[in-house]
Order: structure tokens, then sequence, then C-alpha cells
């Protein structure tokens, strides 16, 4: 598998083989005719206007028409071109496309795929343009995805559109230029299956998205210091792997959550009160969170480095655990 494309490039493949596929398989959302992101570059072209709807800048109303889309038996797939503008839709996506299966005791389905391409923080674009707001969508009982390269991009995506509930993909803004093999053929990976992207016998590291690639570079420097470093991304955040986390932990006695979500509430919360619950007794040294502080990221792009998390705070915070000198000051990373 030599063949090497970018985040975006795998993306778009999978949605031109589903769309290809699948008929009912529709797109919409702001600009998607000449995508600006890239990802549906070349759908209307292939597919014309029937398949593929420019919409009105105003999310609740083009994530409402998904949802009754779905329930008349397409298959939308939404792109936001703003992660941040997921706060308007909240209502429509968590109270309606979420729970009508539910309401309707399984009657219904609404399988609607959420695209969100350039999630998170990118440099000098500010508080209200960088969250990461899959804390909230995994409250609201979402499934949620975020792949960490071209080959998971193109698997789960395919494997997103092929659910018969709301799946949403973040595909992270620092991870969109990102290459890596990927096959021509159909790729498929299914959701609730979590990946080792690297074996180790000391530490685990449960990193989402970008911040996969940045604990194997961790991983890399400190393995000339004989720390072996296991790298565990969960790839889909709900539902989530359990059975992988705790393989890990049995093994390594060690637990480190390095997620680019807020602190308070977030992901590496949940992940550190499942390992505290069902793997206290393995545990060798407390649970770490290295996370997003719980505030705005600034505008400033020298600050990023102070609310964002890095990879600085992860290797100290290795070496602490590996020290058996773990500081209370690390949960404030």
């Amino acid at each position: 598998m030599n063949r090497q494309l970018n985040y975006l490039q795998a993306l778009r493949e999978a949605l031109i083989f589903e769309m290809r596929r699948d008929p009912n398989i529709v797109v919409l959302g702001e600009d998607v005719r000449i995508s600006l992101r890239g990802v549906t570059r070349g759908c209307y072209e292939e597919f014309g206007p029937e398949r593929v709807w420019d919409t009105p800048i105003s999310e609740s109303a083009f994530v409402g028409l998904a949802t009754g889309g779905a329930l008349a038996g397409l298959r939308p797939v939404v792109e936001f071109q703003i992660g941040t503008l997921l706060y308007i839709a909240l209502e429509q996506m968590v109270n309606q496309a979420q729970k009508l299966r539910y309401m309707t005791g399984g009657q219904a389905k609404v399988p609607v795929t959420y695209l969100v391409p350039g999630s998170g923080a990118r440099p000098g674009l500010a508080g209200q343009h960088c969250d990461h707001l899959y804390p909230l969508l995994l409250h609201g009982g979402m499934k949620v995805v975020i792949p960490s390269t071209p080959y998971d991009a193109k698997g789960l995506f395919t494997a997103a559109l092929r659910e018969d509930d709301p799946v949403i993909l973040f595909a992270p803004a620092a991870l969109l230029g990102a290459k890596g093999p990927v096959p021509d053929e159909e790729t498929y990976v299914p959701l609730g299956k979590a990946e080792i992207k690297r074996t180790g016998r000391d530490v685990t590291i449960v990193a989402v998205g970008p911040c996969v690639a940045e604990a194997l570079k961790v991983a890399e420097r400190l393995e000339k210091d004989d720390i072996a470093i296991e790298v565990l991304d969960p790839r889909t955040l709900l539902p989530f792997d359990q059975s992988a986390l705790e393989a890990s932990v049995r093994k390594t006695g060690r637990l480190i959550i390095f997620d680019d979500s807020s602190r308070t509430c977030g992901f590496a919360a949940e992940v550190g009160a499942r390992a505290a619950e069902t793997l206290f007794a393995h545990l060798k040294a407390p649970v770490v969170r290295i996370t997003r502080a719980d505030v705005p990221v600034p505008f400033s792009i020298a600050l990023d480095k102070h609310v964002l998390p890095g990879t600085d705070s992860l290797e100290q915070a290795i070496r602490q655990l590996m020290g058996k000198t773990a500081s209370p000051k690390l949960a404030a990373s």
C-alpha cells in the first residue's frame, strides 16, 4: 500500500465511493458545490443538483432539513464550514436527530452523517473558531468519530455513512494536510474499535485525533531512555472500546489521556473515570490528564502553547509517572 493521500483526499475518496454505491446519499451545506474545504470537490459535477445541495447560512435550518430527509429515506451528509457553528445546531442534532429513532420505538431511522472539517484550534483564529465540541455531542449520546490518519479517515467515514443512526466525524484542522498510505479499494474501519498505534510496556497514552501523532513522537524520543510507551487511539469516542483500554492498562499499569478538548467534563475525564472504576487494582500511579485549558484559545499564536495540550507536558508527565513522583500540578496541564 504505497499510495499516499492527505487527510482531506481520503475523506473525499470515501464520500465519492459511497455516493456511487448508494444513490440515497445526498450532500448539503454551505458552498458544498464549489467545495471550499475540498471534501466535496467533483461531487456536483458527477452527481448533479439533486444530490449536492448548497444551503443558506443557517446551520439550524439545514441540519433540520437533513433530519427530515433522513426520515424520508435519504442518507444526508452535512458539512459544517466552522466547527463552533455546531452550537447553533445542537438542538436539531441532539434533541431531534439523535432521539427520533428512540421516540418512534425504532420505526424511524435517522442516517445522517455530520462532517466537521477543520475542527479545533488553528493558529490565529482565536476563541470563537477553535473549540473542539465533541464532549458536548458525547454527552448528548451522539456517535462521535475522530480519525487520526488518512487511512482511518477513509475507513471511518465509510463506516459512518453506512450507519442508520446519526454520526458526527471531526476532522481536526491540525491533520487536514497530513499524508499517509490509503488503499485504492473500499476501506472500512468499524465504529467502536480502537487501535494500538504503538505497543509498549511502561505507560499507556490514550491519544485523540491530532494528539496521536504528537504522542508517537514523544514515544519515539523516550525510547532512547528505555521507556516503552503504548499509544492507544480510540478512533471512535462513542461507542468507546473499553476492552482495548483495559487490556492496555493491565499491561502497563500507568495511564495518561492526551486530548485537545476542555479539561472540565471533557473526554479525558471520562476515560480517567472508566479507568478508576475498572482498573484501580492495576494502576501503579495516578491517572494523568493532559488537556486543553478551560479558557478560550487566544488570538496570539505565541500564547497557544499555554492553552493547548503539548508534547512538553506529555513528556514531563511520562517521566514523573515512571519515577513514581506524579505531581498534582500535572493535573492542570
